[in-house]
């Protein structure tokens, strides 16, 4: 048998059946209508891993909801064309289970708790700490790490002035 032979069915037997060796990241969207808000969501995202696809409001978000799988929403409200919470209504009434993340200014506390199927699975009321959005993402999508946290060294923590921003 051929060196790259053995090497190939080493590798098939040790690998399991129908399951991908490595697991893509998890896909996030994030809505807001300020755009370095946007940015500064999705680069704080990206860098521990995640895929991240950004959108201006709830109709370009919709859209991007039709077209993809994410694993998670993250939005504000006060959005044009389409609020927040009328976007959960709208992903809630197609029968999307997607956990939705609301970070906003103002919150439409009377809508979410007059009715349950919109409850978001974090809010983060505006301001708050990159620490805190990274915290809930994890929570929301059940990692107890990020994608680039499970092979990476632990991170310096004497230094946290970049992921603890406040805006």
């Amino acid at each position: 048998m051929k060196d790259n032979e053995l090497l190939q069915a080493v590798v098939s037997a040790s690998a399991p059946l129908g399951r991908p060796t490595q697991l893509p990241p998890p896909r996030i969207l994030v809505v807001d209508q300020d755009s370095d808000l946007r940015m500064l969501y999705t680069e704080a995202l990206v860098r521990p891993g995640y895929r991240v696809d950004a959108a201006e409001d709830g109709a370009a978000a919709l859209k991007a909801l039709r077209v993809n799988n994410y694993n998670l929403l993250i939005t504000e409200h006060n959005l044009p064309t389409l609020t927040g919470v009328e976007l959960v209504r709208t992903l809630r009434a197609a029968r999307m289970a997607l956990p939705v993340i609301m970070a906003a200014a103002r919150l439409p506390v009377h809508e979410l708790t007059r009715t349950p199927s919109l409850q978001p699975v974090a809010v983060l009321p505006k301001p708050f700490y990159i620490s805190q959005l990274l915290e809930a993402v994890r929570a929301a999508l059940g990692d107890v790490d990020s994608p680039r946290d499970r092979n990476a060294p632990p991170p310096n923590v004497g230094n946290r002035s970049s992921t603890n921003v406040l805006w």
